[in-house]
C-alpha cells in the first residue's frame, strides 16, 4: 500500500516532473549508475554531456572494463572529483571478472563494489532492475528534513540515521523507479534549497517545517570552511613540433592519475628547473611568463603562475622519468587532462 507522502509526490511528478534527462531513457543497470556516480558531486545541468560522451565512448560495462584509465580520465577530465572516474573503471573491471560482466541485483552485492554507497545501490535496483530500492541524495534528504522537521546537519550520523528511516518508509513496493525519480525531481525544483515553491506544493499540509515557520532553518547547513588560497607555480615546456610536457600525477591525491604541466620549485632557477628535466640551456628558443589566473577548487583557491619554455625542434625527445609524457596539441590524444591543464594550454594559444 502506497502512503500519503508518496502518493502525493508521485501526482505531482506525473505534471511535474522531469522527462528528457539522457539516463531515464533506455534505462539500464549500467547507466543508471554512471548517471547515479556523476551526479553524486555535479549538477544535472553540468552532468547531462559528460554522461552523453561517456555512454557514447563506453556503452557497456565491458567497454570500460577493457579501456584504458587515460582513456576513461579523458572523458571525465573537467567534470573533477576524478577518484569516480577511477573507481567507475576499477569496478567495471570487477564486474568482468566476478560478476559475468553485469552489476549485480542485491543490495548486498551493490554495496560491496568500490563506490557503490547505499543511496546509489538503491537508485541501481529501482532505476536499473525495477525492484525496491531507497535513495537517500542532497534533494531527498532536504525533503525529508523539513517534511518530519529532523533536526542536525544532515550528513552526521544521528541525523542520517532518521533520514534514511523516513525514506525507508515512504519508499513504495510497486512503482518504485517512478517513485525514486519523482522524490528526487521534487528537491530539485520544488523543495529548493533556497526559494522553495511552498505554496505549490502537495506536501504543505504535512509539512513540519512549513507549518512550524521554518522552512528557511531546515536542513541545518554545516559550517563551511572558507577554501584555503594557495600559490601553484608550472613549467610549460613546447617541443618545436607543439607538443608540451605533462606528468601524470600519483593515483592518490587530489589530481589523482590526471595529467599536469610539471611543477616549478620555488627556490631554484628557470634554468635548474629545466636541467632537471633533462633538457639543457642550449635547447631553448625562448622562455614567457603566462598571466596569472585563479583556478577554484570545492576546498582550495589555486593561484596559478606558469612559465612557458619553448625548446628547439626536438622530435625525437624523450622524458627521462615514467610518469612525464608528450601530449600533442594537435591531436585528440587519449589522456586524462585536469580542468586546470586545459585552462593552462589555452592560456598558450593566446601567446
Amino acid at each position: 500500500m502506497t502512503d500519503w507522502f508518496a502518493t502525493r509526490v508521485l501526482a505531482w511528478a506525473r505534471e511535474h516532473g522531469r522527462v528528457d534527462l539522457p539516463w531515464q531513457h533506455n534505462r539500464t543497470p549500467y547507466r543508471v549508475w554512471v548517471s547515479e556516480v556523476m551526479l553524486q558531486q555535479t549538477q544535472v545541468h553540468t552532468t547531462i554531456s559528460y554522461f552523453e560522451r561517456f555512454i557514447a565512448t563506453f556503452p557497456s560495462v565491458a567497454d570500460l572494463a577493457s579501456a584504458s584509465l587515460d582513456e576513461v580520465l579523458q572523458m571525465w577530465s573537467g567534470l573533477g572529483y576524478y577518484r569516480r572516474a577511477r573507481l567507475l573503471h576499477r569496478t567495471a573491471q570487477l564486474l568482468e571478472a566476478e560478476h559475468d560482466g553485469a552489476l549485480p541485483d542485491s543490495f548486498n552485492d551493490l554495496i560491496a563494489l568500490p563506490g557503490v554507497g547505499r543511496s546509489t545501490a538503491g537508485a541501481i535496483l529501482a532505476s536499473g532492475f525495477d525492484k525496491r530500492g531507497v535513495v537517500l541524495d542532497g534533494n531527498v534528504k532536504r525533503v525529508l528534513a523539513r517534511v518530519h522537521a529532523v533536526e542536525g546537519e544532515p550528513n552526521r550520523s544521528v541525523t542520517l540515521k532518521a533520514l534514511w528511516a523516513h525514506a525507508d518508509t515512504h519508499t513504495p513496493e510497486q512503482h518504485c523507479a517512478d517513485y525514486v525519480q519523482a522524490i528526487v525531481d521534487f528537491g530539485a525544483l520544488c523543495c529548493t534549497k533556497t526559494d522553495p515553491k511552498c505554496h505549490h506544493c502537495p506536501l504543505r499540509e504535512h509539512c513540519r517545517a512549513q507549518l512550524e515557520g521554518r522552512v528557511g532553518e531546515l536542513p541545518q547547513r554545516a559550517k563551511r570552511n572558507k577554501p584555503r588560497e594557495e600559490a601553484i607555480y608550472f613549467l610549460l615546456v613546447m617541443d618545436g613540433t607543439e607538443r608540451l610536457l605533462l606528468e601524470q600525477q600519483p593515483a592518490e591525491g587530489l589530481f589523482g592519475s590526471m595529467w599536469l604541466p610539471p611543477r616549478r620549485s620555488k627556490t631554484r632557477s628557470l634554468h635548474a628547473d629545466i636541467e632537471k628535466l633533462g633538457f639543457t640551456k642550449e635547447e631553448l628558443e625562448s622562455t614567457s611568463e603566462l598571466e596569472p589566473f585563479i583556478h577554484e577548487l570545492s576546498h582550495i583557491r589555486f593561484h596559478v603562475h606558469a612559465h612557458m619554455v619553448r625548446l628547439t625542434s626536438r622530435q625525437n625527445a624523450k622524458p627521462q622519468q615514467v610518469n612525464v609524457a608528450w601530449f600533442d596539441l594537435r591531436e585528440n590524444q587519449a589522456m586524462g587532462l585536469a580542468g586546470l591543464t586545459r585552462k593552462l594550454i589555452k592560456q598558450t594559444q593566446t601567446l
